[in-house]
């Protein structure tokens, strides 16, 4: 019996082992592949420009991000008023609807700035943040001791670094260095991080507004710009690491937020501030969408204008009926009315046309003879008004050359006469013929349209000869007079 060579037996136990790794796989695969959710990597990326935000500032951008239509309008209104910082231009907020986290940013116009120039990011984070706020922490926390190992995070002027122990989990916790003065860092996230391991999902970077960051140059990847300063209230964020969610300070909160008080330290997402942006994933659709599908076509249509157009009309309708006027049966006693028009114009058409047909055939073999002109002519419109077309004659090019070439032949002997010199032909035969007054079939004739001979001539073509008005010599064979 032969043996199975060593490395056949190693290509055969792979080609085993293959389908069952692969089975494994699909058993124990990412704990996050559900319909809608990101991925690590996808985290990362989209966490990476603002992880090393102070916790404070971070934790009320990830709330805010959960309304991008509210950040929209903020950016809006931070831009018109850039100078406006710190408590007092959430205090000039204050009757605007947006979400207090939104109103917040006001305080900081740098990151509002950053955040509008990248709505989709904006909104990507917002729903990683609504799907799983304890998942983004884990990888907000991933990412800063990549920094911090790279040498990059660290205490200074600007920041304290510390590190946290709440129920047994280590948390990074980034601060300002001093509570009313705020530095918003932007930083380099391929340098800040060290080697990134997911080359298809490379960090994402926000660039720093020029207005706030002036002359920007970084510095260790870091720029830090001026400092945000009359900070009081404006931060009330922050968050519980051990328990892995959000906190906010109560009494800060309703010192800067006078008109939206509360009572307990939750970050609770208002739904009816979500406009008409869809959520990412089926859990946060089960969780907070309701009508949501209903409330966005709804509000697509009130942008628009069409519901208040719609309603207008409705209205002007119910009055005109009110006073005896109905639109809307006037409307459609008109259309019938033109459709009547149109069909009794159609019809009278089609018996005229008919009715010249038949007389042009009688014309063709009645008292007039071969010609019968107008009946005959009219009878071959009929005709022609069934069969011919704008192409007509393209498939026949050489029938064509011939009838331009008579043509040219009859113009040419028709310029030869004085009389008739430069008159268009208007039959086969050009405007003169030989034969009587009106001969050979012009217009009303087979051939000319008026002779070149006199009124009473003698001979073979008579006063009226050859095929003349109504054909066939009426008068002819001798001397008229």
């Amino acid at each position: 019996m032969r043996s199975l060579h060593p490395a056949s037996g190693v290509r055969w136990f792979s080609l085993l082992l293959l389908p069952l790794l692969l089975l494994l796989g699909a058993l124990h695969g990412p704990a996050h592949a559900a319909e809608g959710e990101f991925r690590d990597e996808e985290l990362d990326q989209i966490l990476a420009p603002i992880a090393l935000y102070p916790d404070s500032l971070l934790s009320q951008v990830l709330m805010a991000s959960t309304y991008p239509a509210d950040v929209t309008a903020a950016a809006a209104w931070s831009k018109a008023h850039p100078d406006v910082k710190g408590d007092a231009a959430i205090s000039q907020v204050a009757d605007q609807p947006w979400e207090p986290a939104v109103q917040s940013l006001t305080a900081f116009p740098q990151v509002l700035a950053m955040m509008d120039a990248r709505p989709g990011d904006v909104q990507n984070l917002g729903d990683a943040f609504l799907a799983d706020p304890g998942r983004v922490m884990d990888r907000i926390q991933s990412l800063r001791s990549r920094a911090q190992q790279s040498g990059n995070l660290q205490s200074n002027s600007q920041q304290v670094v510390s590190t946290s122990d709440e129920g047994g989990r280590q948390s990074i916790v980034i601060e300002p260095a001093q509570p009313q003065q705020v530095y918003v860092p932007v930083y380099q996230p391929s340098v800040v991080y060290g080697a990134w391991p997911y080359p298809a999902y490379p960090p994402v970077y926000w660039p720093p507004p020029a207005y706030y960051y002036p002359g920007a140059a970084f510095a260790a990847g870091f720029v830090w710009g001026a400092a945000v300063v009359g900070i009081n209230n404006a931060l009330w964020g922050g968050f519980g690491w051990g328990g892995r969610n959000v906190n906010i300070n109560v009494n800060r909160f309703n010192s800067i937020h006078t008109s939206r008080t509360i009572s307990n330290g939750n970050f609770n997402f208002n739904p009816d501030r979500r406009g008409h942006v869809p959520y990412r994933d089926a859990g946060s659709r089960a969780r907070f969408g309701g009508d949501r599908q209903f409330a966005s076509a709804q509000d697509r249509q009130n942008f628009r204008g069409k519901d208040g157009r719609q309603a207008q009309r409705d209205r002007a309708a119910q009055q005109l009926k009110a006073r005896g006027a109905d639109p809307v049966a006037g409307r459609q006693r008109l259309q019938g009315a033109d459709r009547e028009r149109a069909s009794k114009a159609a019809r009278n058409t089609g018996r005229s046309n008919f009715a010249g047909a038949t007389a042009g055939k009688r014309g063709a073999g009645g008292a007039g003879g071969a010609g019968g002109a107008g009946g005959a002519a009219r009878a071959d419109n009929f005709k022609q008004a069934r069969h011919d077309n704008a192409l007509s004659g393209v498939r026949n090019s050489g029938a064509s050359r011939a009838n331009a070439n008579r043509g040219r032949t009859s113009l040419a002997s028709s310029a030869q006469h004085p009389k008739f010199s430069g008159a268009s032909a208007r039959g086969g035969g050009g405007r003169a013929a030989s034969g009587g007054m009106r001969a050979g079939g012009g217009t009303r004739a087979a051939g000319g349209t008026r002779a070149a001979v006199a009124p009473r001539a003698s001979g073979g073509g008579g006063m009226r000869a050859g095929g003349g008005m109504h054909g066939g010599g009426h008068m002819g064979g001798g001397r008229h007079r």
